[in-house]
């Protein structure tokens, strides 16, 4: 018969057996045994499922908690708490072309984890609404008088101490960074006006002020902070486990022989104002140029930076490619497309004896016009007269050569280089022009689908002007579309149709562009990336005070639960050791009373004692 040995891995003599011969004895001798199974199974059982009950409501739990801290940090619009003594502050003033605006920006306490970056956010005043403030003219302005520049921005610097709690000023930082209308002066124009800042605002003001915090950018550099901006605001430099969360490759630069990491997917901006157009996105692996003239090109438009805290940790280093194009925004664009327009009308007119677009008679049929609308275009004096077809087909292959595109391999718009875009897992939104051309007239803001985006155009541009007009007076367009909207929509619509598929040469299958005037309600600014990026190590400050604390804020909430687990499993293990320490000592107790009784009914009829088993 057989015999069913059930060891508790303890010492040898905790172990017990169940034989199957009779009933009687499963039901008498190991009816205990069967019980204290069913407990050691059930045990087992309670452990499992609170394992998995609480891994799944602790882990739900957490991710709950980080959805909520993200979205509270995007939607949050309350008064900013100038009394908690945790908040921190920071000042930039974006000195642009046309005027010079303050942002005011706090943050708490860094949570001690090195991974995860400062939680900013723009300041709001007691009527939750944004500290910003606006002045004119531009600084440049100031290029023949820099002695005066001091007295131009101290209204903002005011404002914004006004704003920040006095006790918090001496620990505050202020950048002063200048952009476009500063690019364009003479190196010493430039100096003498950083010059002025940099002697007179210490003197009035406590704020952390250096050298280094007052400087003209670069276009690489406002497009390096614009990415920033945007991708902290959707959340992409987070860590996360959610298999749902989109992932990319990373081949972290300097790091060539070491393994890549996966992190989350960041977006890629593309940018059309009126003037000039803008790309930028991360350039995640490693990057092969066809030329060495490439390659050299190549190192003014790729950006490596460390968002980190840490100099050492790789895991927020991040390769991205940015590129400016002047002359190819939605207003430059038309305007090249007419000066090359009258050149051409004007020499063709001169070589066949025609007067084609110079009286209203006979104009220039452009493609590029809605159908029937009337237009001019002024030049030296002369004036050509225009009248709209309304071909969008046309009008694209017209302004094809406009790309100057080259047959060089990776190249884009001017024939400047451009990595590579992996189209299957990346993802892009689309700013000012981009919006403007999707949403004002054709109504189709957001998710971007070519053939659709086409068909909408092709329509629009067919439409006799007397019914767009017709339309506009009825309020069936965007609130702040205007009849230069209605007018120059149809060539808007192409030239970035063209400049999206053509020149930046995005698959016209290409799914995961999204056109966007705001961010969560909200308009993202680069100085949000700018103050981001020049406070990255400020964290170590507190790190290095909560090193004893522990690294990550959620690891105490786990250690605490696992803690219990270790516990429970300790209180479990020690119960049934003893339970089946007592049975085995009562199986012993028993057999001895059974042959010491034996021996004595043995004595007592005048038998030998027999030799009986010791105990097993």
């Amino acid at each position: 018969m057989g015999r069913i040995n059930i060891s508790c891995l303890l010492p040898a003599s905790w172990h017990f057996s169940i034989s199957p011969v009779g009933c009687p004895r499963i039901l008498n001798s190991t009816l205990r045994q069967i019980v204290v199974i069913g407990i050691l199974a059930a045990a087992v059982s309670l452990l499992y499922y609170s394992v998995v009950v609480i891994r799944n409501k602790y882990g739900r739990a957490y991710r709950d908690k980080r959805f909520h801290r993200y979205l509270a940090r995007v939607t949050d619009t309350e008064a900013t708490d100038t009394n908690n003594p945790n908040l921190n502050y920071g000042i930039v003033v974006d000195c642009g072309s046309s005027g010079s605006r303050i942002f005011v920006y706090c943050w708490p306490r860094h949570n001690g984890n090195p991974h995860d970056l400062l939680d900013i956010k723009q300041m709001r005043d007691k009527n939750r609404k944004p500290v910003v403030m606006k002045i004119k003219p531009g600084i440049s302005e100031f290029a023949s008088s820099p002695e005066k520049v001091s007295d131009y921005i101290s209204p903002l610097l005011s404002f914004a101490a006004e704003h920040v709690p006095r006790a918090k000023h001496k620990e505050t930082p202020l950048y002063i960074l200048c952009t476009a209308g500063m690019r364009i002066l003479p190196e010493s124009q430039q100096k003498a006006i950083l010059e002025d800042l940099l002697t007179d605002i210490p003197v009035h003001f406590d704020f952390l002020f250096s050298d280094s915090h007052a400087e003209v950018i670069s276009g690489k550099q406002e497009g390096v902070y614009a990415w920033i901006g945007i991708n902290f605001v959707l959340g992409r430099f987070e860590h996360t486990d959610d298999e749902d969360e989109a992932i990319v490759e990373v081949h972290v630069p300097g790091s060539e022989n070491k393994e890549a990491i996966f992190r989350k997917r960041t977006v890629g901006i593309l940018d059309m104002g009126g003037v000039s157009t803008q790309i930028a996105y991360e350039v995640p692996k490693t990057v092969s140029f066809a030329s060495s003239q490439q390659e050299e090109v190549a190192k003014n438009l790729l950006a490596e930076f460390n968002l980190g805290c840490d100099a050492h940790q790789t895991e927020h280093v991040y390769r991205v490619y940015v590129a400016t194009f002047l002359g190819f925004g939605g207003n430059a664009a038309r305007q090249r497309y007419e000066d090359s327009l009258f050149t051409s009308t004007v020499f063709r007119n001169r070589l066949l004896g025609k007067q084609i677009g110079m009286t209203s008679d006979s104009p220039y049929l452009d493609p590029c016009l809605p159908l029937d609308v009337q237009d001019e275009i002024q030049q030296n004096g002369q004036t050509m007269f225009l009248r709209g077809t309304g071909d969008f087909n046309m009008c694209r292959e017209i302004i094809q050569p406009f790309m100057n595109k080259t047959n060089e391999t990776q190249t884009s718009l001017n024939g400047v280089y451009q990595p590579a875009v992996h189209f299957q897992n990346s993802e892009f939104y689309g700013f000012s022009e981009f919006y403007y051309c999707t949403e004002d007239v054709l109504r189709m803001g957001g998710d971007y689908k070519a053939a659709k985006f086409t068909k909408a155009a092709k329509d629009y541009c067919a439409t006799k002007w007397s019914v767009l007009r017709e339309r506009f007076d009825r309020g069936l367009y965007a609130s702040h579309a205007d009849l230069h909207r209605l007018k120059y929509q149809c060539f808007k619509s192409a030239w970035m149709y063209e400049v999206f598929h053509n020149g930046f040469s995005f698959p016209v299958s290409y799914s995961n562009l999204k056109t966007a005037l705001q961010v969560y309600d909200k308009e993202v600014q680069w100085t949000l990336g700018a103050i981001l990026y020049r406070t990255r190590f400020l964290p170590l400050r507190d790190i290095q005070q909560e090193n004893f604390r522990g690294s990550h804020s959620h690891w105490r909430s786990f250690s605490f639960v696992y803690n219990h687990y270790l516990f429970f499993v300790c209180f479990l293990i020690v119960l049934l050791s003893i339970l089946l320490y007592l049975l085995r000592l009562r199986r012993i107790h028993r057999r001895m009373l059974r042959n010491n009784s034996s021996t004595s009914l043995w004595i007592e009829e005048g038998l030998p004692p027999q030799k009986i088993p010791g105990a097993l």
